[in-house]
């Protein structure tokens, strides 16, 4: 079985009612609503200023606070969430798949799928090593959100940022894996959405290219139709070029 991540006791704290709250101002704000009623029956024309000024305020100040502890549950969320280690069956899975696409496209034999193994497994390591200096928060890779696995996850503050990554060496991201992208994050708005927590989410999807200054001018052009419509969240695409990473983190060139 998976390990579960071993989060604060904070975790299974969940936030206090706000119905208390949610009751005072409301009995204030009809207090000072009759108040201004009757002041302006009685033509008490300052009092009626100050009780509507009062009301007005009152209103202002519940809507503020509502929305200060709706940001404040968002930023703790993550603590709430479950979070599970992919297991190791879906991480050789999806690995499988990766490489099982890269060998079709560059059209070699069994003898180098572990080279393409190991390449992919590389480039992935630095890519989200470069994501993780890009966004400054640390990333937990390979974990399931909701059962779901991805790549990479990580939050900050009111955001949960799931990460897919893809390793292309032509131009064409494939239209199973964008459907299969689509499903697995509309999976986990759901059940996020489920849990009331305020928390949003966001897809980025991380692309490893090796190719041509023309493929890569085509690639973005067919990333820039509506092929992520359908995304049930807001979506970050990001480029990185594997070349470059290694210059960055293995060769310091």
């Amino acid at each position: 079985m998976a390990r579960q991540f071993d989060n604060s006791l904070d975790r299974f704290e969940r936030p206090a009612s706000n119905l208390a709250f949610s009751i005072t101002t409301f009995v204030i704000q009809t207090l000072l609503v009759v108040g201004f009623v009757i002041t302006i029956i009685s033509n008490l024309w300052m009092v009626a200023v100050l009780f509507a000024l009062s009301a007005a305020g009152i209103l202002i100040f519940s809507i503020a606070a509502s929305l200060q502890r709706k940001k404040l549950l968002a930023s703790k969320a993550a603590n709430w969430i479950d979070w599970d280690s992919a297991m190791p069956e879906v991480q050789r899975q999806n690995l499988n798949i990766a490489v099982n696409e890269l060998s079709r496209i560059l059209e070699v034999g069994s003898e180098a799928i572990s080279d393409l193994q190991s390449a992919f497994i590389v480039a992935e390591d630095l890519a989200l090593r470069q994501i993780q200096q890009e966004e400054r928060v640390p990333l937990m890779r390979h974990v399931s959100v909701a059962t779901v696995p991805f790549d990479a996850v990580f939050a900050k503050e009111d955001l949960l940022v799931c990460v897919e990554v893809s390793f292309l060496v032509s131009p064409e991201l494939s239209q199973e894996r964008v459907v299969s992208m689509m499903k697995k994050i509309a999976l986990v708005k759901k059940a996020i959405a489920d849990m009331e927590i305020g928390m949003s989410i966001r897809l980025m999807v991380v692309i490893i290219t090796q190719m041509t200054e023309n493929d890569l001018e085509k690639l973005r052009g067919t990333l820039g139709t509506n092929r992520f419509s359908a995304t049930p969240v807001e979506i970050d695409i990001r480029l990185l070029d594997f070349e470059t990473l290694q210059q960055i983190y293995v060769t310091n060139k």
